[in-house]
C-alpha cells in the first residue's frame, strides 16, 4: 500500500508574498548571509556557530500530529503524537503565513532518503540563512524545483513567531505541528535546527513502514573489507554517532535508516553529532569537523577573540551539537543502498550501573529489547532535562515513531529472520554503581566490544547466562578487562547491585505490560 501525502500549496503561498526569496543558496552564499544578518559567527578552521536561544534541545511536550480521517487509524495517539485538531492547525497555519507576509525568506529544495525508489521531496522555508544551510546540511540538496511545483513535504519554519500557548491552542509559545495529510511541517517559537530534522524523520516513520519499509533510528555503516553492514540502535547520547563512525569501516549515515528488502540506506545527507567533551583521540573523524567548513557548531563556547572552540563547556547546555554533510568525512559508504546487516547492536546507557557491558540476544529478546528500548536520557537532549533521566522509548526512538512500535517490531522480527543477523545489546553507561556513584564505560572498551561483535572475534567465545535477563554474557572479549564484562563484582556491595539489578527487571516487566497481549507468547516471555 503507496502511502504518500496529498501536497499543499501553503509553501507557494509564503513565497508569492515574501519581500525577497533566497532560493537554494550555495554553503558559502548561505554563509555570508547568516554573518551579514548576525545569525552567528565563523569560527576557526572555517565552522560557524550559533546559538539556538532559550530552547537548546527538542520540545516535545510542544509537538503535535494534525488529526485528519486520513491517518487517524494509522497513528500511535499519545504523548508522542498529541492530536491537534485540524481547526487548530489551519489557525496557526494562517497566523504564520501572515508572519512571514514581507518578510525575507530562504528557500531550500532537498529530499530525503538515499535509495531513489523511496525518496520523498522536501522544500524548507525559514527566515534565518543559518537554518537553510542546516536543511540543505541535513537533509540531501536538490535541483531547484518551480516555486509553484508542489514538495511532498513542506517545513514552515518560524523560529522567532512565539505563540499564545492556550489562546493558539498549544502548550507554550512554541509548537511543532505534523500535517502528515497534507505534508506540511509547521515550527514555530523555536530555533533548536533539530526540530527540523526530526519532525521530517517522524513524517518518514509513518510514510515507510504503511509501505513496508522498516524505518529506524539508527546509525549504520560497512566492513569495507568483507561488505558486511551493521545497524546501531539507540537514543541521543548513547553513541550511536560515535560509535558507527568508525576509521576501521565505512559510514552509511549515524541517526535515520530504513531497512527494504534489498538493503539498508540513510534517510539522510548529514550529521548531527553532539560535541560535548568531544575527544580528538577517542573520536578523531567527529572532531574533525568541529574545525571544518560547512559545519554548523549549535551551543557551542568559542573564545570571542581567537575564535577557538571550548568542546568542553556546557555553560549553555549539555546538548551542544555540531550539524556537518555526510561527505565532508574521510570514511563513508557511497552507494544509496548498502547490504543487509549481518549484526545489529541495541545501544542502552544504563544510569544504574548493572547492565552487562555487552550480551548475545535470541530473535525473541531482540524484539522484547527492541520494544522496551530501554536507556537514560541524558541531560540537555529535551528542554528541561538536567540529570540523566531512565525511560523505557519504544524501537530506541519512541519520541519519533508515529505508529504503534509493534508495527516496526513486526517488520524488524520479518528482516531479522529473513538476514539471520545477531542481534547484541551494547551498555554505554554507568558501572562500579549508578550514576553518581559509579563511573561511565570509557568509549574505547566499548569500541573494544563492538569491534569484536562486528568482526565476529565472539563467534566462538564462552558465554555465561544472565540469571535474570536471560541474554548471555561473553567471559572474554579481546583486549577488555575481564572485570568488566561481570558488572556486579565491579559494585562495592554485590548484595545491593543484586537489589538494584531485580528493581530494574521489575520496571522491565511492568513497562512491557502495554505490548504483552500484542506480540507472540515467546516475545514477552524474552525478558527478566
Amino acid at each position: 500500500m503507496a502511502i504518500s501525502p496529498a501536497p499543499s500549496n501553503a509553501g507557494s503561498a509564503i513565497i508569492g508574498n515574501a519581500a525577497e526569496v533566497h532560493h537554494n543558496l550555495s554553503v558559502p552564499v548561505l554563509y555570508e548571509y547568516a554573518v551579514r544578518r548576525r545569525e552567528g559567527k565563523l569560527l576557526q578552521g572555517g565552522s560557524f556557530a550559533v546559538f539556538s536561544g532559550e530552547r537548546t534541545g527538542r520540545s516535545p511536550q510542544d509537538k503535535f500530529v494534525v488529526k485528519t480521517p486520513e491517518i487517524s487509524e494509522h497513528v500511535w495517539w499519545g504523548k508522542h503524537n498529541q492530536p491537534l485538531p485540524v481547526e487548530t492547525f489551519e489557525r496557526l497555519l494562517a497566523k504564520a503565513m501572515q508572519y512571514l507576509r514581507g518578510r525575507e525568506i530562504f528557500v531550500q529544495d532537498t529530499v530525503v532518503s538515499q535509495d531513489p525508489a523511496h525518496r520523498k521531496t522536501v522544500r524548507v522555508i525559514t527566515e534565518q540563512a543559518y537554518h537553510s544551510l542546516f536543511a540543505r546540511t541535513m537533509f540531501i540538496p536538490s535541483e531547484k524545483r518551480p516555486f509553484d511545483e508542489k514538495a511532498d513535504i513542506t517545513i514552515i519554519h518560524c523560529p522567532f513567531l512565539h505563540l499564545g500557548g492556550e489562546a493558539d491552542g498549544v502548550r507554550s509559545d512554541a509548537v511543532v505541528a505534523l500535517n502528515l495529510t497534507e505534508g506540511i511541517i509547521l515550527i514555530a517559537g523555536t530555533a533548536y535546527a533539530g526540530e527540523m530534522k526530526k519532525a521530517v524523520f517522524t513524517a518518514m516513520n509513518y510514510y515507510l513502514p504503511l509501505e513496508g519499509i522498516l524505518s529506524l533510528h539508527s546509525a549504520a555503516n560497512v566492513d569495507p573489507r568483507t561488505g558486511k553492514s551493521a545497524l546501531f540502535f539507540g537514543l541521543s547520547g548513547t553513541g550511536k554517532t560515535t560509535l558507527s563512525t568508525d576509521p576501521e569501516r565505512l559510514l552509511v549515515g549515524d541517526d535515520e535508516h530504513a531497512w527494504t528488502e534489498r538493503g539498508i540506506f540513510n534517510i539522510e545527507g548529514g550529521c548531527y553529532a553532539k560535541t560535548i567533551r568531544l575527544s580528538k583521540e577517542a573520536e578523531p573523524d567527529i572532531f574533525e569537523q568541529t574545525h571544518e567548513f560547512g559545519t554548523i557548531l549549535e551551543n557551542v563556547i568559542f573564545d570571542e577573540e581567537t575564535r577557538e572552540v571550548d568542546l568542553n563547556d556546557d555553560s549553555i547546555t549539555e546538548n551542544t551539537r555540531g550539524s556537518y554533510p555526510l561527505e565532508s568525512l574521510k570514511h563513508v559508504y557511497l552507494e544509496p543502498v548498502a547490504p543487509h546487516p549481518s549484526h545489529v547492536i541495541l545501544l542502552t546507557a544504563d544510569a544504574f550501573g548493572v547492565l552487562p557491558p555487552v550480551a548475545r540476544l535470541t530473535p525473541e529478546q531482540a524484539l522484547y529489547h527492541f520494544l522496551s528500548g530501554y536507556t537514560c536520557k541524558l541531560a540537555g537532549t529535551e528542554v528541561g532535562l538536567k540529570d540523566p533521566e531512565v525511560t523505557f522509548s519504544p524501537c530506541y526512538g519512541a519520541p519519533f515513531m508515529a505508529l504503534n512500535p509493534t508495527v516496526y517490531a513486526e517488520l524488524l522480527e520479518q528482516r531479522l529472520r529473513m538476514t539471520g543477523a545477531q542481534t547484541w545489546l551494547i551498555n554505554t553507561g554507568w558501572t562500579g554503581g549508578k550514576y553518581g556513584v559509579g563511573k561511565r564505560i570509557a568509549i574505547q572498551e566499548t569500541r573494544k566490544m563492538v569491534r569484536a561483535v562486528l568482526n565476529d572475534l565472539l563467534a566462538g567465545a564462552e558465554f555465561r547466562k544472565d540469571p535474570v535477563f536471560g541474554f548471555e554474557v561473553p567471559l572474554r572479549v579481546p583486549g577488555v578487562d575481564t572485570r568488566l564484562l561481570d558488572p556486579r563484582a565491579a559494585w562495592a556491595d554485590p548484595e545491593e547491585y543484586d537489589r538494584v539489578y531485580r528493581g530494574l527487571a521489575e520496571r522491565f516487566a511492568a513497562n512491557f505490560e502495554q505490548f504483552r497481549s500484542l506480540v507472540r507468547p515467546e516475545v514477552a516471555a524474552a525478558g527478566p
